[in-house]
């Protein structure tokens, strides 16, 4: 290989095997198209015996099928190719327990890092076993990062689902709107927590600036739970619409909860956006086919799997949190007297 390509031995494994070293684009580019003459592929197995682990990312989203996760995915799979390495993904079902069985079995395929996307829970026991796992990891060398709230010890990208919800609310609450639903996810899902939390909090203060009490207490602000899915939205919305009436605004802290929310709405003869006022929470790619458009809190989805992939380049050596800020994005679906993107 590195005869065929003209260049020492070490250059040749620094450019095939992902080294933290530069090798000149000259030197590179000889490299990989000897290794394409020669069919060549790099034997992960003898690299992880070489040097204690394998030059890949592993992954663990909870839905690849939700376009949340595979934006974030595919953020962290182009950041790590960018980088040299390879990656691997896994899919909880979001189910804490598979989470903690993924993580073990990385383990033993030893991965530079591995990257969990998704929401934290309220179980502390299941929370400590996952602790357990990836401290465990660290502690054979790997790295581990969190795409979700703070909270454990380990380096965290975490997304402002709080001030993003109640940034969204603040804005929705002085656009004549008087009677709001909220769809939330599953009560155990911090992330769902968040959102939730954030909107009530926004609308409250939003519509009852004086009241210096817990928030809770200042609206009747109906919360509806159901799964974090198209088909969760529609079913929760069902429901809201059967146990509260019909309402002025419907707040879904996912956009898919969102979408299927608005087709439950219309097959009960209600429009999104002129009969009632829709929002999600993401701004998902697939949303531009959704109409009317869909108001939304936009997140850097892709940005934050790149970061993670930063954080295993890059690794310090101290714990490091960073928060990406959500941004309001203000579309057809809330059209009373608010401007659209």
């Amino acid at each position: 290989m590195a005869r065929d390509a003209g260049v020492s031995l070490a250059t040749a494994s620094r450019t095939l095997n992902g080294s933290a070293r530069r090798v000149k684009e000259e030197y590179r580019a000889r490299v990989l198209a000897a290794a394409e003459r020669l069919n060549y592929a790099p034997n992960l197995q003898a690299q992880a015996v070489a040097r204690g682990r394998t030059n890949t990312v592993g992954i663990i989203v909870s839905d690849i099928t939700d376009p949340y996760f595979a934006q974030i995915a595919g953020g962290i799979i182009a950041a790590a190719e960018a980088g040299g390495m390879g990656a691997s993904i896994s899919v909880s079902g979001r189910d804490p327990e598979r989470e903690v069985q993924l993580v073990s079995s990385l383990r033993g395929l030893r991965p530079a890092g591995i990257v969990l996307v998704g929401s934290r829970v309220t179980d502390a026991a299941v929370t400590a076993r996952l602790e357990t796992q990836l401290r465990d990891f660290e502690a054979e060398g790997g790295h581990v990062v969190l795409v979700t709230q703070a909270g454990l010890p380990f380096d965290t990208i975490a997304f402002d689902n709080v001030e993003g919800a109640r940034a969204l609310a603040a804005r929705l609450a002085t656009a004549g709107y008087a009677r709001a639903i909220v769809l939330a996810g599953p009560e155990r899902l911090m992330t769902s927590r968040e959102r939730a939390d954030g909107f009530l909090e926004g609308w409250a203060v939003a519509k009852h600036p004086a009241d210096a009490g817990p928030f809770e207490d200042t609206l009747d602000v109906p919360v509806v739970h159901s799964e974090f899915t198209r088909a969760g939205g529609y079913e929760a919305m069902g429901r809201a619409l059967a146990d509260h009436g019909r309402p002025d605004l419907v707040f879904a802290v996912t956009d898919l909860m969102a979408v299927g929310a608005m087709a439950r709405l219309r097959e009960a003869g209600i429009e999104p956006g002129r009969d009632v006022a829709v929002a999600g929470f993401d701004d998902i790619e697939t949303l531009r086919d959704v109409t009317p458009g869909l108001t939304t809190v936009r997140l850097p989805l892709e940005q934050g799997g790149i970061a993670a992939v930063d954080l295993i380049l890059h690794r310090t050596g101290s714990q490091s949190l960073m928060r990406l800020p959500a941004e309001v994005v203000v579309r057809e679906s809330t059209p009373a007297g608010v401007e659209h993107e």
